[in-house]
């Protein structure tokens, strides 16, 4: 048989790269020369970048870094296998425990990464006969998650708790599992926890809650969106990655004891992939003492979003969404329109990425405005200024 050629026919790669540029939708990927906080060197140049998910700034916090250090020096930088064979180190253990005290659930389980948790926990908890209902904005790792199961999967309006309702009340699946981002990554808009945990109770079903952009900035200590809404239920799994917020890498479901059992033992992005190093697992220990600790980066991104919002002077057509996170989404339109203000503030030495379909809906391009502890208030006025100058 004559393999495929690239370049030709059915794998004319070419021709889809070429339509991608048409519509004006290759990614381009930027290579970072060092870190300053958000300040990036990229291709020698100095830039000043609202594009990272580093929330609270502790990606380079000093505690953290020799944390990585010391566990570096006593366990080595590799976790050898998969956790259920000699992956799962005392750090490990430890890391999960404190996590589950954390966020206030009883008990936990830590994952070497978001997307990988996510796409593997949906199917370890719904298969063929029973029923994912996912909000239409979810990440893609809920829904691929969804996809994976082989479950029936059906697809609520945004945040649309009367929808939801009358699908579960339709339903006849054997099993209802409902899926959400806390908070929504493009939107940043917060989904209504209590009202789908009162439906998951009233229609015997489950609630698998990532709260990616929550964890470490919102809820009492940082303890994240279900403890904001002061959520507690059997009924509940409780998701979060940890290379946001807390600075490092991994993720980790928090819930029941013996729903998180009933994970380790079916979950098989957990089972059969290499464990994190416990390098990681002691600097993200390091980590969750210091998002306790020093509240003050919770009340600056406070303080950032409160500027971001009372800013009188943004262009006509840039529309900004309703966030009060720091997410902080500016909404143009047409990828164009996205790309050419994202290059205008690029001139500027300011990165603010344009983010475009797939990742959002078809017409909603936009600067997706991410805040950090790290950026001084200066460091916002002078994106505002930059604003206004597109704005004149």
């Amino acid at each position: 048989m004559t393999p495929p050629h690239t370049g030709a026919g059915a794998w004319d790669f070419g021709a889809e790269l070429r339509a991608l540029d048409a519509e004006q939708l290759r990614r381009q990927r930027r290579v970072i020369d060092a870190y300053d906080g958000p300040r990036l060197r990229i291709d020698g140049r100095d830039m000043l970048a609202f594009c990272s998910n580093d929330y609270l700034g502790l990606a380079q916090h000093p505690a953290l870094v020799q944390a990585a250090r010391d566990a570096a020096a006593r366990w080595g930088v590799g976790a050898t296998a998969s956790p259920l064979v000699c992956g799962h180190g005392r750090a490990h253990e430890e890391l999960e425990r404190e996590l589950a005290a954390f966020v206030g659930l009883p008990r936990a389980l830590y994952f070497y990464a978001g997307f990988p948790a996510n796409a593997g926990l949906v199917p370890a908890l719904a298969g063929r006969g029973d029923a994912v209902f996912s909000d239409a904005l979810n990440h893609a790792c809920l829904i691929d998650g969804a996809r994976l199961s082989r479950a029936e999967v059906q697809v609520y309006a945004h945040r649309d708790v009367d929808d939801l309702a009358r699908r579960l009340q339709a339903c006849r699946a054997r099993r209802r599992l409902i899926t959400t981002d806390a908070v929504f990554s493009m939107d940043g808009t917060i989904a209504p926890l209590r009202e789908l945990l009162d439906l998951a109770e009233r229609f015997d079903a489950l609630l698998l809650v990532d709260d990616a952009h929550g964890f470490g900035v919102l809820g009492p200590g940082g303890a994240g969106s279900a403890a904001a809404c002061g959520l507690r239920s059997p009924r509940l799994l409780y998701m979060a990655t940890l290379g946001k917020a807390a600075g490092v890498a991994g993720a980790f479901v928090a819930g029941a004891d013996d729903a998180v059992e009933f994970l380790m033992q079916r979950t098989r992005s957990y089972i059969f992939a290499t464990a994190a190093p416990a390098m990681i697992a002691e600097t993200l220990r390091a980590s969750l003492r210091v998002i306790a600790e020093e509240s003050w980066r919770r009340e600056r991104l406070r303080e950032l979003v409160r500027m971001v919002r009372e800013h009188e002077r943004w262009p006509a057509a840039w529309r900004l969404g309703d966030s009060d996170t720091p997410v902080q989404p500016v909404i143009l339109g047409s990828n164009e329109a996205a790309l050419d203000a994202m290059r205008r503030l690029w001139d500027q030495g300011l990165w603010v990425p344009a983010i475009r379909p797939p990742t959002v809906p078809a017409g909603s391009a936009r600067l997706r405005l991410s805040l950090s502890a790290a950026h001084q208030p200066e460091d916002l006025r002078r994106l505002l200024r930059a604003v206004d100058r597109i704005a004149a």
